[in-house]
């Protein structure tokens, strides 16, 4: 930083002078302590330091310096109470100030330039980007980046879980991407990659393993600690996070992968190649794909498999969620096959169910047939499904009929009459009408139909109309076929030309 010549000049007569001292000259000229005695030397009048005062922790600095290179990593707080075994009296947050100082510094490092060949490597790594809220399900947002260690080329994959699955995925996405495959992968030790590592010996997570069989490359993690050894991909995260992700809106997952995908063909690819700053990203890019190796002709089977046990309801259980199976299958192991937009539930080789993914969690997804074939093969499971359907469209009908059991009523009537208000009224109208009528402490039917209609009245609109007459109503409106007039007319004929009973002559 320069010093303005007239600074220099007043620092200079107040220190010759007028005899004042450093920390004088800062308070009044509101300059730094440093800056006065950088002044004074480069002027040659440098100023001795002032000598260090005794403190407590002197009579203790041999034995924290022997322990301190035994231990490098021991914590200040246990040297504070190690010193304070030993008659220390001091704070012991100046204490861990003093630590800080003494404690020795790793020297520093020189690390060559990596340079590789084209096609040779890519680096792979997840980057965290927060958290999105999906229904109650609170969910990680991940991103997968793999990196051309060659032309700096990257690729990009949002995905909301950091599972296996989701790691296979990522690299299928971006081989295809690249239209092509790297010889080498580098990682980091995640678990996706390397399960158990003893010094030299590396046992693969044998589906990554599987992956690499099938596209022919080689992976290989990096020494444990050295995250320098990937540091393109480290490096292409942050320039993610500043250049991609920061101030970025986007309505859901799909949306967030769609601009990924503009960016890295636009901005990402644009930027200056780093071993020639004539050539761009994507001119390096296009050098380099010829050595990239050729894809195979079959794709790498994706999705996640899990093995799941049915309980006594017809639902499996996968990712906090339940999606419904047919009813036959209860008290048994069946497998789920998922990605990111179904989840098959399979027999052996037999798919039982096909169910849009849900990302939510705690919801309950069901196949409408399912819960028919049920309903037909139980009939006692209606009155069960009842309660279940309106504990999922209105949720206060819990507590109306928790209410109406303490006070006696038959919880079966009420079920069904909201079970008819449901149906009329709708889902959303029926809940503030049983919230209406839990809040004047009535939990009864009648008073939640009252509310319905006073809801109606007072926003002007028709009463609705069932869609479904009633039994008793639809017979009423069946039908009659008549009978042909011709058959009347035949029988008066018949009748004459019979002869008379002589029992029933008038004149007898």
């Amino acid at each position: 930083m320069t010093i303005a010549p007239d600074l220099v000049a007043q620092i200079l007569r107040l220190h010759t002078a007028e005899k004042w001292r450093v920390g004088t000259i800062a308070r009044q000229l509101h300059v730094h302590r440093d800056t006065v005695r950088r002044v004074l030397a480069v002027n040659g009048q440098a100023v001795p330091p002032s000598p260090l005062r005794p403190s407590r922790i002197d009579a203790y600095r041999p034995f924290i310096l022997a322990t301190l290179a035994k231990f490098p990593t021991l914590t200040a707080a246990r040297l504070y109470a190690m010193v304070c075994e030993r008659g220390y009296v001091g704070c012991d947050s100046h204490f861990r100030h003093l630590i800080a100082e003494l404690r020795p510094r790793p020297s520093a490092q020189a690390y060559l330039r990596l340079r590789t060949l084209p096609g040779e490597q890519a680096q792979v790594d997840w980057g965290h980007f927060g958290h999105l809220q999906i229904g109650r399900a609170r969910r990680p947002l991940m991103a997968f980046v793999m990196v051309l260690s060659h032309s700096r080329m990257i690729f990009l994959r949002f995905f909301l879980d950091a599972r296996m699955d989701s790691f296979l995925r990522g690299h299928v996405e971006a081989f295809v991407a690249f239209n092509g495959c790297p010889r080498v992968a580098l990682y980091d030790n995640l678990k996706s990659a390397v399960l158990e590592r003893q010094g030299e010996a590396i046992r693969f997570n044998p589906e990554l393993l599987a992956l690499a069989a099938h596209y022919c490359f080689e992976p290989r993690p990096v020494a444990v600690a050295r995250g320098n050894e990937k540091g393109r991909v480290e490096r292409a995260i942050r320039f993610i996070r500043d250049s991609f992700f920061a101030g970025r809106t986007f309505t859901d997952l799909a949306d967030l992968n769609a601009q990924a995908r503009l960016w890295c063909l636009g901005v990402a690819a644009n930027r200056r190649w780093p071993e020639d700053c004539g050539l761009s990203v994507r001119q390096a890019f296009e050098a380099e794909g010829r050595s990239l190796m050729a894809l195979p002709e079959t794709a790498f089977a994706l999705g996640e498999r899990v093995a799941v046990k049915v309980g006594k309801t017809p639902y499996v259980r996968f990712d906090t969620n339940d999606y419904s199976v047919p009813h036959t299958h209860v008290r048994r192991t069946l497998t789920v096959l998922a990605d990111e937009q179904w989840v098959r539930v399979l027999d052996g080789a037999t798919e039982l169910a096909r169910h849009r993914r849900c990302w939510d969690s705690r919801a309950q997804i069901e196949d409408d047939a399912h819960v028919q074939r049920l309903v037909e093969a139980k009939r006692a499971g209606r009155a069960h499904r009842a309660c279940d359907r309106l504990a999922q469209a209105a949720p206060a009908s819990a507590q109306l009929l928790q209410r109406a059991g303490e006070r006696g009523e038959n919880l079966g009537s009420i079920t069904a009459t909201l079970m008819r208000l449901l149906d009329r009224w709708g889902a959303a109208a029926l809940q503030a009408g049983i919230t209406e009528a839990l809040a004047r402490d009535v939990a009864h039917p009648n008073a939640v139909r009252l509310a319905l209609e006073r809801a109606r009245m007072a926003s002007g609109e028709p009463p609705p109309v069932a869609l479904v007459l009633p039994e008793h109503v639809a017979k009423r409106d069946a039908p009659v076929r008549t009978h042909e007039l011709r058959s009347y007319d035949r029988q008066p004929a018949q009748q004459a030309d019979q002869p008379q009973d002589p029992a029933e002559s008038p004149d007898e």
